[in-house]
């Protein structure tokens, strides 16, 4: 079995300010910086070790990583950065406060870019569009890996790891609207040598 662990990005500056981030790229705050550090400790606790870990290219996802490392004495490890993994574009919406986009929008709008799976923001992508960029880059350059056993830690986005959970979890574009992936919390899968998913645990941080 390999272990793949899914760990989106502890909060970042403009999750404390309740704005639209997409590709803008702010880095984490000082309670993101933590949960990072806890997220690393549990999976030391855990007795984890990786082969390889895989971020996107926005800092916050990529200092995620690099702090969870750095708990696990792990600071040297092979990583590969690719904007496949970064979080979902939010085009026009990028750098608003969400407060204020509903109010120049409507609630209903804003609420339908948000959790819609196929309604895209102006200028920016849906959650499909997003999985559309994130599966591939899984199957053709994480999955192979698993399947030979390596053990790899994915630091990424909300988005981007919704719609990876959404493959490895056998979701309906229904269910996966409304997964919520929580700040500095790692999933855990359990993946066998045809790259199914064994077994899956959220672990507590």
């Amino acid at each position: 079995m390999a272990s793949l662990v899914l760990v989106r990005h502890g909060q970042s500056q403009w999750n404390e300010k309740n704005l639209f981030t997409g590709w803008k790229d702010p880095d984490l705050t000082e309670k993101g910086e933590k949960e990072a550090v806890e997220a690393g400790l549990a999976l030391k606790e855990s007795g984890y070790k990786f082969d390889i870990m895989f971020t996107s290219v926005l800092l916050r996802a990529k200092r995620t990583g690099k702090l969870i490392l750095e708990q696990m004495g792990q600071e040297d490890l092979k990583t590969f950065e690719n904007e496949a993994l970064n979080e979902r574009n939010y085009g026009d919406l990028a750098g608003l406060n969400k407060d204020d986009a509903r109010k120049k929008w409507g609630e209903d709008q804003v609420h339908k870019w948000r959790r819609s799976f196929d309604i895209a923001p102006p200028g920016g992508e849906s959650l499909k569009m997003t999985a559309e960029r994130v599966l591939p880059y899984f199957e053709e350059t994480i999955l192979p890996l698993l399947k030979e056993k390596s053990d790899i830690l994915v630091a990424a986005h909300g988005n981007s790891l919704r719609a990876l959970v959404m493959q490895l979890d056998k979701l309906n574009s229904d269910e996966v609207v409304k997964l919520e992936i929580p700040t500095g919390m790692p999933i855990c899968y359990s993946i066998n040598e045809h790259g199914q998913v064994k077994n899956k645990v959220l672990m507590k941080t």
